[in-house]
């Protein structure tokens, strides 16, 4: 196979395999050569290859022209208040909603024999309206077990104002209608509150989106509440404790380094 590895290698980077079968299929098609699953494998390793879990692009960052946008917000105008906000002279704070639903989340564990959990009836959801301080990763919420709207947003707009009373705050937030509204809008003028909506598709720009997927790993992967309380009850004790008992590991999950889509190699196949 060395003799075709040029060809090989050009032909793997326009059709990435999902498994050594099909790169072992792939070779046969390619080049005539039938090799074993083992030599497949050592032979993509020495291409400079590896089992890499896929990247995802949010929307239409796939798009070169849609690229620019997440990427000017982030230069021009959300960093620049990170900046302030490092220095003390403000306070900048991501919102967004989280919808948490009681049912089965399999992961792996390690076990002497395959382990098996309950699937809990129902589907009950609760409700999250959360924001994260940058800086000092302090959490404030509003929850529910129907459904976020303005009127969540509101009381949270207030909660954020009255911890920060006097200093000046910019809240980080996407688009979606119930944040950006009449209602929303004019409340957080009256109270003071920069609401900065992020560029659409740019969901990777939230810091509180890893924070999301921190509480659904610690409190749902492989674990079964038999109550919709003691469900709730573990994902408020793991929101309301994670900055005192977990600081070390939120200041490394909540780093200000964004994901940028501009040079990465995005697939079409």
């Amino acid at each position: 196979m060395d003799a075709h590895a040029a060809t090989l290698e050009t032909y793997f980077k326009d059709h990435p395999p999902r498994t050594v079968a099909e790169a072992q299929q792939a070779i046969k098609t390619q080049t005539g050569i039938e090799r074993s699953p083992t030599q497949v494998q050592a032979f993509m390793k020495r291409l400079g290859m590896k089992c890499r879990k896929v990247g995802y692009v949010p929307g239409q960052a796939a798009n070169p022209d849609k690229q620019l946008e997440p990427e000017t917000f982030k230069t021009q105008e959300l960093e620049p208040r990170l900046a302030e906000a490092q220095a003390g002279k403000r306070r900048v704070l991501f919102m967004d909603a989280a919808h948490f639903v009681m049912g089965t989340y399999l992961s792996m564990v390690w076990c002497f024999t395959r382990l098996f959990i309950a699937s809990p009836s129902g589907r009950h959801r609760f409700n999250v309206l959360g924001a994260v301080d940058a800086v000092t990763k302090e959490i404030f919420t509003v929850t529910n077990d129907t459904y976020i709207n303005a009127e969540c947003v509101c009381a949270l707009l207030t909660q954020i104002a009255a911890r920060y009373a006097g200093e000046t705050i910019t809240i980080v937030l996407d688009n979606v209608r119930y944040q950006k509204c009449d209602w929303v809008l004019h409340h957080a003028a009256q109270l003071g509150i920069e609401l900065l909506y992020l560029p659409s598709y740019s969901p990777h720009l939230n810091l509180i989106e890893r924070f999301w997927r921190y509480v659904r790993k610690d409190c749902l992967y492989s674990k079964y509440y038999a109550k919709f309380d003691s469900f709730k009850q573990a994902l408020t004790d793991c929101i309301q404790t994670a900055p005192t008992n977990h600081r070390p590991e939120l200041d490394t999950l909540l780093a200000w380094n964004f994901q940028s889509f501009e040079k990465v190699k995005i697939s079409t196949v």
